[in-house]
């Protein structure tokens, strides 16, 4: 069984992370409204980010870290920039000087 970690866009532009065992479905529950809470107040949602992970508690680490993470480095990582991801992670600017985000 396959598990998903995923990012959704939401209607106000704000970003929701999640877990699934069956991402078609999950997805189509948020885009209904079916999901209650986060989401259900902001349609409609679009999928832009999905990884698919080997167990649940995969899954579930990387969304618990990924919800700690900021809007600039969710979306490197969206990118697929893990230069950036790890900048960002280090906490320094393009030139390798501290920054405070």
């Amino acid at each position: 069984m396959s598990f998903w970690i995923y990012i959704l866009c939401c209607a106000d532009s704000s970003y929701y992370t999640g877990h699934t065992d069956n991402l078609e479905q999950r997805i189509g529950e948020h885009q209904n409204g079916l999901c209650g809470g986060y989401t259900a107040s902001r349609l409609p949602v679009e999928l832009v980010f999905s990884q698919e992970c080997t167990t649940r508690e995969e899954a579930l680490t990387a969304e618990r870290q990924i919800k700690g993470w900021s809007r600039k480095k969710k979306e490197a990582m969206m990118r697929g920039d893990w230069t950036e991801v790890s900048r960002l992670a280090k906490g320094t600017d393009r030139d390798g000087e501290p920054f405070h985000p």
